[in-house]
């Protein structure tokens, strides 16, 4: 007797918000953070119970094959934020301004905020640089918009910074970061990324800030974290951060497969009768008997 599969139990979660980040860090509660960039990855994301789905520019490296993030255009991201909000509901949905998005000017800047979430479904947009981008975060934060600034490591000024390199490991570049950090809580941010800086100061900024920290590669002293999620799930082969703990071995486990699939194919064990759709009998009968009037 063959059984009915069934769908799997939906949790009900309340909405996460900019209220919630606000509430964890006033009760020293960790705030879970990943990137996705589609439907599936989304929805798998919001029933494992993640805080904050981040549909970042880093799509330009591990889904589109850029060497950096700066080709990445708004259309991409819009693209991929439209599947993502498909996909999850609960966690606080965070779209990530592409390079060039923001920089021309602070109305520029508004009207591409507004469109992730006017059309995107987004609920709040994050961009990259401290004291430069302020008039552009306070004029998105005038019309409603939430903002999580970035700070550190910030991909879309690699090439200024000399590539991939961590940031603030002396004095003086700590005390800056500090201070931008500060600039970005007074001008309205809900929170902040730090990416790739040394634990100590990334520990320090998180006390010393009133809003949340969301570490990447900034240790464990802030007050969340987050990962991409094809670097955490060893899909992305090209690279591993350092910073990164890898939670499964994705890549080899799908080669593996694929690998079978091609040999079950080439060695016609693929598809098996299972995976048939069958024609009774008499209906084969008809259809011969059709074709023999012809």
């Amino acid at each position: 007797m063959s059984t009915i599969p069934t769908a799997p139990i939906q949790i009900v979660r309340k909405k996460i918000t900019t209220y919630t980040f606000q509430e964890k860090k006033k009760k020293r509660e960790p705030i879970s953070m990943l990137t996705a960039y589609d439907y599936s990855t989304a929805q798998i994301l919001e029933q494992a119970g993640i805080d904050s789905i981040l549909v970042g520019d880093s799509l330009g490296m591990v889904v589109l094959g850029y060497e950096t993030t700066l080709p990445v255009t708004m259309d991409d991201m819009l693209h991929h934020c439209k599947a993502v909000a498909r996909g999850a509901n609960s966690p606080l949905l965070i779209g990530d301004m592409p390079f060039m998005s923001y920089q021309i000017s602070a109305q520029e800047a508004l009207r591409n905020a507004g469109r992730f979430l006017q059309e995107a479904g987004m609920d709040a947009v994050k961009l990259e640089g401290g004291v430069a981008r302020l008039d552009a975060i306070r004029l998105i934060i005038s019309a409603g918009i939430p903002v999580i600034g970035h700070l550190g490591l910030t991909p879309q000024s690699v090439h200024q910074l000399g590539g991939f390199r961590a940031q603030g490991k002396l004095a003086t570049a700590g005390q800056h970061l500090l201070e931008e950090a500060h600039l970005l809580q007074d001008a309205g941010c809900f929170s902040i990324v730090l990416e790739a800086i040394p634990a100590k100061l990334a520990e320090h900024i998180s006390k010393k800030l009133d809003i949340p920290t969301i570490g990447i590669g900034a240790g464990a002293g802030c007050d969340g974290q987050v990962l991409v999620t094809h670097d955490m799930l060893g899909l992305f082969n090209r690279f591993t951060p350092r910073f990164v703990k890898k939670y499964a071995e994705s890549h080899g486990d799908l080669t593996r497969a694929f690998h079978e699939y091609i040999k079950d194919v080439e060695n016609r064990e693929f598809p098996a009768k299972e995976h048939c759709i069958e024609m009774k009998d008499v209906e084969w009968d008809k259809f011969i008997s059709l074709l023999a009037k012809k």
